[in-house]
């Protein structure tokens, strides 16, 4: 699965995976021609503070996942810029950073975090965010508005509570840092100081090195940034930077993607006109390579697997310039919508989204038919981190293994599809090896027909080993981590089919 979208939630399950859209809905202004009409009651505005509490609650007590509490609830609260900015930072900041908070706060609170309800352990996580995390926010702004927010919510001994827990924090900041955290171990140490689960970063170090697995977890915490994909059928990004420019945008090429463009301080890039008029579309850098590597060509036969919401099928058509056929499979029929939207938007015509378990493909389409496969596989979404933080406390180690024997059913089964020649793609948005790189050692090993191609576009290339990510024993395979570009955490392998 991929970064698709800026913020999709991660872990496909089976072979569904994408971003649900929400979109805006205009409310009836009571004027003009309505007379004899009441007005409904106008909706209590919320506060950045509470909306972030509300969604932090949510995700705690049902699972659901964060960007799409936030996006749904930034939509209905008509709130500013600025204010959305504000909770949607204070949301992901939180559920990135919880394990550090819920260490300090334990300092604090005598009775114990576990015996608090969860509004109040989600409130007191919330203001500590603020007072420790982020130096824009003035410290009685957090805790003035704690204060009002556990009056409201509880009863006055919450509220007392509340305030000498931030005013204790407060008190003790200098000895509050990261620095000074120390654990019975150096693993021990960082997973705390960074706020992962120490299973997880006992495999990292184990898979890159402490001072790599370090890098990996401190640039997961960090908030992503915007980027768009260029439809190249209607324009070349120069044209779109310029474009970009002329209306007060900040914009600059990736440093990665051929076709990306990173934007800071351009808004909701989907409530552009250029998005709505198929000029762009948002993507993560890392993701935006998948198609570049597949490298299709006008008239090609290529089947996405597991496509939803179509980025990547889409991008396979607009680098075959429109021409020849992407099947984009998906198997859930409302991803299918998503598919259909994506391309209609972007006027590509050699797209079909179709319906189906990607195990069943072979029974679909005919032995040996395609020139490109893509396996976008569902995985479990370690590198968008970022986006979707609380991936750290859901997933566990089981679910490594238990997504890794499903990518490789789907690999066993969708490699029969390509052509003598032809290609096949694998890739995830995870850094762990055993759905990475062993996944392709033990797929090579079984299927002795296909083998490891390095023969990736030059535009490509250039681009890694300028950044030094690739050097001279590149063999087609790569392993983006996130601090590299700053883009989501990515995995991708090309393979060739013997002729």
């Amino acid at each position: 699965m991929s970064g698709e979208a800026n913020g999709r939630p991660s872990g496909k399950r089976a072979q569904a995976g994408g971003k649900t859209s929400h979109t805006k809905q205009s409310r009836p202004s009571g004027r003009g021609g309505n007379r004899g009409k009441v007005d409904p009651p106008k909706r209590k505005a919320v506060t950045p503070r509470e909306l972030a509490l509300n969604i932090l609650v949510k995700v705690a007590d049902s699972g659901a996942y964060s960007n799409i509490q936030l996006n749904r609830s930034l939509q209905e609260s008509g709130m500013s810029r600025q204010d959305a900015g504000l909770a949607t930072e204070l949301v992901y900041g939180t559920i990135s950073r919880q394990a550090t908070l819920d260490h300090w706060l334990s300092k604090f609170v005598s009775k114990g975090l576990h015996k608090l309800d969860t509004w109040v352990h989600q409130l007191l996580r919330l203001s500590a965010y603020q007072m420790l995390f982020l130096d824009r926010i003035p410290t009685h702004a957090a805790v003035n508005e704690a204060v009002t927010i556990a009056k409201r919510r509880g009863h006055s001994g919450i509220s007392g509570m509340v305030n000498g827990v931030l005013r204790s924090i407060d008190r003790g900041r200098e000895e509050l840092v990261l620095s000074s955290i120390r654990a019975a171990t150096p693993v021990a140490t960082l997973a705390l100081r960074h706020s992962y689960p120490e299973w997880l970063v006992e495999r990292w170090v184990a898979a890159y090195g402490l001072e790599e697995a370090e890098a990996i977890c401190a640039s997961s915490n960090e908030q992503p940034h915007a980027s768009i994909r260029v439809n190249t059928v209607l324009a070349d990004r120069n044209d779109r930077l310029r474009e970009l420019s002329d209306n007060g945008i900040h914009a600059e090429p990736s440093a990665i993607a051929p076709s990306g463009i990173v934007v800071t301080g351009g808004g909701n890039l989907a409530e552009t006109d250029g998005f709505r008029q198929g000029l762009w579309s948002l993507q993560d850098e890392s993701s935006m390579l998948v198609a570049e590597v597949v490298s299709p060509k006008a008239g090609m036969k290529v089947l996405d697997c597991c496509a939803a919401p179509g980025g990547k099928s889409a991008h396979m058509a607009e680098l075959m310039d429109g021409k020849g056929k992407v099947w984009a499979n998906d198997l859930h029929a409302h991803k299918r919508e998503l598919i259909v939207a994506q391309t209609e938007r972007l006027k590509l015509r050699n797209v079909e989204a179709v319906v189906g378990d990607a195990t069943e493909l072979p029974e679909r389409f005919a032995p040996e038919s395609m020139d490109a496969v893509l396996l976008d596989a569902p995985c479990s979404g370690f590198g968008v981190i970022r986006r979707k933080p609380e991936i750290k406390w859901t997933k566990t180690e089981g679910d490594i293994s238990e997504i890794a024997a499903l990518q490789r059913q789907l690999l066993h089964r969708v490699s029969g599809l390509v052509r003598p020649g032809g290609t096949l793609v694998y890739s995830t948005c995870t850094m762990e090896r055993e759905e990475n790189e062993a996944q392709i050692e033990t797929f090579l090993r079984e299927h002795p027909e296909f083998s490891l191609d390095a023969d990736w576009p030059e535009t490509v290339l250039s681009n890694l080993r300028d950044a030094g990510v690739i050097g001279d024993q590149f063999d087609g395979q790569l392993q983006l981590l996130p601090q590299h570009f700053g883009s989501d955490g990515f995995y991708i392998a090309r393979m060739v089919k013997a002729l």
